[in-house]
């Protein structure tokens, strides 16, 4: 964790500092070199991704879900990448663990201040994948420098929020809640519908997943697998 504590002292510092070296750095640390054409995600997310996974140089726009980022960082950070989360600072590193997302390669930098745009894009210099919660409009010019950033690195940008151009756009909706009985009971297993779009799928591929389940895990459901079927008390969020 040494080597984390100093990069995101560089990083808090706004300072560029030397990125090959710090590069060169993660790379040691990751036994291997940064860079591929695909990065795994959940098996339960896999088949509505383009390509099957996250793909490299590319931009995501997200829900502002953390169940949903965790979900996406947590293969990825188990495979060995290292992972960045910059303007998040409600994010619960509990929360993550539990969603499978490595601890020992994540790298959280809450409050970027109002250049988080160049500290997104130094910390993409050094972590494969960065995810960021913009503070403010991103034009059309920044985000084609970014996206060229990305290619030149292999990176991949999480965005909670909208981003031109984004390879994908990855939805939740139809929320639900399991786990209550007749006034007893703790809320568990929330039922969610993830829709991704994109440019490479010619209809938006949807599924239902437990976003966390009871386990704290992530799992897909079959269609016919609905609450209402197990017996269980159904609470769907609204507002």
């Amino acid at each position: 964790m040494a080597g984390v504590a100093s990069m995101q002292q560089t990083v808090r510092g706004d300072r560029s500092g030397d990125v090959r070296a710090l590069r060169a750095q993660l790379e040691k640390v990751q036994g291997r070199r940064l860079g591929g054409t695909t990065l795994p995600v959940h098996p339960a997310l896999a088949d509505l991704l383009p390509g099957g996974g996250l793909r490299s140089g590319s931009v995501y726009a997200v829900d502002p879900s953390p169940s949903l980022l965790f979900a996406l960082l947590g293969a990825p950070s188990q495979a060995g990448s290292w992972c960045a989360a910059v303007g998040m600072p409600d994010l619960g590193v509990e929360a993550a663990e539990r969603l499978g997302v490595s601890l020992s390669r994540l790298v959280l930098i809450p409050d970027p201040g109002p250049r988080w745009l160049a500290v997104a894009a130094t910390v993409s210099e050094v972590m494969p994948i960065v995810a960021v919660r913009p503070a403010s409009r991103v034009g059309e010019a920044d985000a084609a420098r970014f996206a060229a950033r990305l290619r030149d690195r292999d990176g991949v940008l999480l965005v909670q929020g909208n981003w031109p151009q984004a390879e994908a756009t990855i939805r939740v909706s139809e929320p639900e809640w399991a786990g209550l009985g007749a006034g007893h009971g703790y809320l568990s297993d929330r039922g969610v519908t993830v829709a991704v779009s994109s440019r490479r799928l010619p209809t938006p591929r949807r599924g239902r997943l437990s976003l966390p389940a009871a386990d704290g895990n992530v799992v897909r459901r079959r269609e016919e697998d609905g609450i209402r079927q197990t017996g269980r008390m159904r609470l769907e969020a609204v507002g």
